[in-house]
């Protein structure tokens, strides 16, 4: 769901990445069995737990330090504090090994050695931690976001940060934010804010500009989170259409990073000047990492057909990159000086094309492989792939949510697991119809085109379904066909721009000896596109899913024969029967959970309050107060909930009246809260104070409410606020030809200011106001909103008598339905009929 304040709604920048990815550049033992990539220069300890951590400790290291980043996202601790308990885990390391060696103890049964590392693993989790937490700004009033949301405009003065992003029809500026005037002068301030231009006017890296607007709370949508993404990267404000005045400074950033952005603006002129498009946005992509040229229907073919890591820099273009420069300065400046030459080749074209997280984490591991080459030591895949992981959370601790690296990495994973594996079985296979010798000649480039893209979907497969929600059937089909000829788009294409920047008419000569072979990649990819089922859309995934999907698979991959004998051992009737009597409750709990694509309104039986639950069409949930009771509201919520997914995506406080509220305290803890959206005075009674405290202490977004805000609830339906006062709001859900009307802060002013109703005109469904208090639901209100269905959420036993006869009369011949005779009541709708369901 997303908040959106009369303002366009950002473009979602999260674009899908394909798991493909070629061979990393590596030496010939990333590809080793799984058990040769164990390092066996030390005497092996004793136990199964000793071996495991021992035969890779800086994995298990590197490890221990990415999760520690995982674990700070979710507890709220002072980096003093992470950094204290390294500390003391170093300590109890210090103290602990002599006095252990010296007396011949074993402590827990482990080896001195693997007591030293998991130790040391600890620690790194707590470095792992405080990294992520010295990464998190100050958001006071020496920080841009300060300012966000304010009633008036605000001048900001600061320099362009990164190349500008053009689009179609607008540009995003990331502008490093200097200084801030709100009407007292100009302030120190820092950070980051994206700004939105409308327009085709350019703009220059280090430019130094002055906005006049007013900057915004980054907003999110109902599938993707654009304040997170942004956030990430270090950005918590959004300008849209500022004014804009051009300051006659010096420009200003980095000269390295001035001089690489003007020849990669140069290059790109070059590029579509030579060739013709959309072969030369394909160029551009692949060369250059500039993907915005290709129009939205042939990005989606990519997409579609599991082909997109061809237009994004990837693995796969580093390393052809990386072994051309490998090739051609050894030969220049001998075997010794090349690598290093090659090494700063590397680098330099990573932020050519911009240094993303895909490109980063592909050069790394690049540079390490020539750097093992140049020393001379025997590289293990597994050690290389975490250590590379880990060194990029070092330089930015938000690289883990960054879906591209994930893509690469897993895929990378895969190659290291499977691909030498794999191939060395389809050598096998053709071995028993041909010679050895043919059979490793035809395996090669089945096993480049075929067998490694296997590896590194079979990896990535549940990092795709999880961002995308669908997996491409066709992948395997077009890859095979396009892969090869990718050298020759690159080298090629490369030669044409050298020379295009040299002169454009003797460029064209080589693009035209170019352009067949990015023309065949696109007619390629269209024609697959084409084919009908060829992707598999799977909506929602449970992460759940995901976990148990490597689960399975790395215990196949590293314990097949102990696995088997497990299996073997417990496959007793019994345990059969165990384990399928759990698949199917798990089975129905998931098909129960799961969306309809119909929209759902709970009203949940909260006594005289309010507790609505409110199900979009793709099974996002939306909380609207909470009632008096937390074991009934944790009750209905545990039963409505995925149990493989507890999570609210907003909560609303639609009055913070101490009975709407009271539940809510002891239940939010249970369950993981997105965003909140507050109406009323936050300090209105106790548990509202108490809410207050608890969505701060969790670092949960609060926006404050407004007449006018809408929550997106997915495929055209939407909340709207209708009035805000002290009291609480109004709000109205619509979606096609239904809507609903939940007046739960109701109040005198209110009804005014809604013109008695004259403001809303029809609704299907109407909350009565206050528990059925006469003056709240007056004649005039019914009259002019005329609902079909009536709901009255109120206590059977209610002490002041609610409610009054003047309402229920007023409902004499329409559908009336009673929490406290009904229980909970659901409204159920598709946009056009409407449904009802009642608890009894």
């Amino acid at each position: 769901a997303k908040l959106t304040v009369n303002s366009p709604s950002p473009t979602s920048v999260k674009t899908q990445q394909t798991s493909t990815e070629a061979l990393a550049v590596c030496p010939q033992p990333l590809y080793n069995q799984p058990e040769n990539m164990m390092d066996t220069s030390a005497p092996a300890p004793q136990g199964k737990f000793d071996a495991v951590l021992t035969r890779l400790p800086l994995a298990w290291l590197s490890l221990a330090f990415v999760f520690g980043i995982l674990a700070a996202s979710r507890m709220s601790l002072a980096t003093g504090a992470w950094l204290g308990a390294a500390g003391a885990v170093l300590l109890l390391a210090i103290i602990t090994l002599p006095i252990f060696k010296r007396r011949g103890i074993k402590p827990f049964g482990l080896s001195l050695q693997t007591w030293f590392l998991l130790t040391a693993c600890l620690g790194m989790v707590a470095l792992g931690a405080a990294r992520y937490q010295a990464a998190q700004p100050d958001l006071d009033a020496s920080h841009i976001a300060w300012y966000n949301g304010g009633a008036s405009e605000v001048v900001i003065t600061g320099s362009v940060d990164t190349p500008p992003d053009v689009r179609d029809s607008y540009t995003n500026l990331r502008l490093r934010v200097r200084a801030v005037d709100s009407g007292g002068g100009d302030v120190p301030v820092g950070g980051l804010v994206l700004v939105r231009l409308e327009g085709d006017e350019t703009y220059t890296y280090g430019e130094v500009l002055r906005l006049r607007g007013v900057p915004g709370t980054p907003l999110n949508n109902e599938e993707f989170s654009y304040q997170d993404y942004l956030a990430r990267q270090g950005i918590h404000s959004l300008m849209i259409s500022p004014g804009v005045t051009r300051l006659p400074f010096p420009v200003e950033g980095n000269p390295l990073l001035r001089g690489v952005y003007a020849v990669k603006e140069r290059a790109l002129v070059t590029i579509y000047a030579i060739f013709p498009d959309p072969e030369a946005s394909l160029e551009a992509g692949i060369l250059l990492g500039v993907d915005r040229g290709l129009p939205l229907a042939l990005q989606q073919a990519f997409k579609n057909t599991g082909t997109s890591h061809i237009i994004a820099i990837s693995g796969f273009n580093i390393t052809i990159i990386a072994a051309l420069f490998m090739t051609l300065f050894s030969r220049l400046l001998g075997r010794r000086r090349g690598p290093w030459v090659a090494v700063a080749a590397i680098v330099l074209y990573t932020l050519l094309v911009g240094a993303e997280a895909t490109v980063v984490r592909a050069a790394l591991m690049g540079t390490l492989g020539l750097f093992a080459r140049q020393v001379g030591r025997r590289q293990t895949g597994l050690n290389t792939l975490t250590f590379t992981a880990a060194l990029m959370c070092v330089l930015n601790p938000f690289t883990p949510w960054d879906v591209g690296f994930q893509l690469s990495f897993f895929a990378t994973l895969g190659l290291i697991l499977y691909a030498q594996p794999w191939h060395d079985w389809t050598v096998g296979v053709l071995a028993r119809v041909t010679l050895p010798e043919t059979a490793r000649r035809i395996a090669r480039p089945l096993a480049e085109y075929f067998l490694f893209t296997l590896a590194a979907q079979l990896t990535t497969l549940p990092i795709l379904a999880w961002h995308f929600g669908r997996i491409s059937l066709v992948s395997l089909l077009v890859n095979p066909l396009i892969l090869p000829v990718q050298p020759a788009v690159m080298v090629l294409g490369g030669l044409a721009l050298l020379m295009g920047s040299i002169y454009i008419p003797l460029g064209r000569l080589f693009a035209w000896v170019a352009w067949p072979f990015p023309a065949y990649t696109i007619r390629i990819v269209e024609l697959f596109d084409r084919i009908p089922g060829g992707v598999l859309v799977l909506g929602e995934f449970s992460f759940l899913v995901i976990v148990t999907f490597y689960t399975l698979l790395f215990a196949w991959t590293f314990s097949r024969g102990r696995l088997k004998q497990v299996l073997r051992t417990a496959a007793t009737p019994a345990v059969l029967l165990t384990g399928l009597s759990i698949a199917i409750f798990l089975t129905a709990s998931a098909i129960y959970a799961a969306p309809d694509g119909r929209l759902h309104i709970l009203f949940l039986e909260a006594g005289s309050a309010e507790a609505v639950l409110i199900e979009t069409p793709s099974g996002r949930y939306v909380l609207v107060n909470g009632g008096s009771s937390p074991s009934a509201l944790s009750a209905s919520l545990g039963e409505r909930l995925s149990p493989f997914d507890r999570r609210l995506d907003w909560l609303i406080i639609a009055s913070p009246q101490e009975g709407q509220v009271a539940a809510l305290p002891r239940t939010l803890e249970r369950f993981e809260l997105g965003n909140a959206l507050w109406a009323g005075n936050r300090q209105a009674s106790y548990s509202a104070r108490r809410v207050d405290e608890w969505l701060s202490a969790n670092s949960v977004p609060v926006v404050t409410a407004s007449a006018g805000d809408m929550l997106d609830l997915g495929q055209g339906a939407r909340l709207e606020v209708m009035r805000v006062s002290p009291r609480g709001a109004v709000l109205l859900v619509e979606w096609g030809e239904f809507r609903a009307l939940l007046p739960i802060g109701m109040d005198f002013d209110s009804l005014e200011a809604l013109e008695n109703g004259k403001a809303i005109r029809g609704v299907d469904v109407l909350l009565l106001a206050d528990a059925g208090y006469a003056a709240l639901n007056p004649e005039g209100w019914l009259e002019q909103i005329q609902p079909q269905v009536f709901v009255l959420s109120v206590a059977a036993d209610d002490p002041n008598g609610l409610p009054d006869e003047e309402t229920l009369a007023l409902t004499t011949g329409r559908t009336l339905l009673r929490t406290d005779q009904n229980g909970w009541i659901e409204v159920t709708t598709d946009g056009h009929d409407l449904w009802l369901s009642v608890e009894r």
